[in-house]
């Protein structure tokens, strides 16, 4: 297998458009995070700790796909340069972990996504306990 310079770059753009999802989450959880803090500083109760709890778990996953992206980025560029200098032999082994550290990100979003549920199930199991 052969790599041109274009494939590696055709990852680019999909990197972007990831890092700008993965760092809209991640502003939005440490603003809910700080508020649920206030608040839990002042009335200590345990639904707010279950909460930031799962923030926590969401902001660690967050992180793992910021940096397995910046990482397969980073091998994307290696491999475009390796094409560039006619080393295909070093090419296209990197783009293939490349793309799998892509897969990676996209595992962690995955699972970042199906807990997110997890702070509404904390809020609706609160209000079913006083109804």
């Amino acid at each position: 297998m052969t790599l041109e310079v274009s494939t590696p770059a055709l990852l680019f753009p999909a990197i972007s458009l990831l890092f700008l999802s993965f760092t809209n989450r991640f502003l939005h959880l440490s603003a809910l995070i700080r508020q649920l803090h206030k608040d839990w500083l002042q009335a200590g109760d345990a639904l707010l700790r279950a909460q930031i709890d799962n923030l926590r778990r969401r902001l660690t996953l967050i992180r793992m796909m910021q940096l397995f992206g910046a990482i397969s980025l980073f091998l994307c560029v290696g491999s475009m340069i390796a094409v560039i200098g006619n080393l295909q032999v070093i090419a296209v082994p990197t783009f293939t972990v490349a793309l799998l550290l892509m897969g990676c990100s996209l595992a962690c979003l995955c699972w970042e996504v199906w807990i997110s549920g997890g702070a509404l199930r904390i809020m609706l199991n609160a209000v079913e306990k006083e109804g």
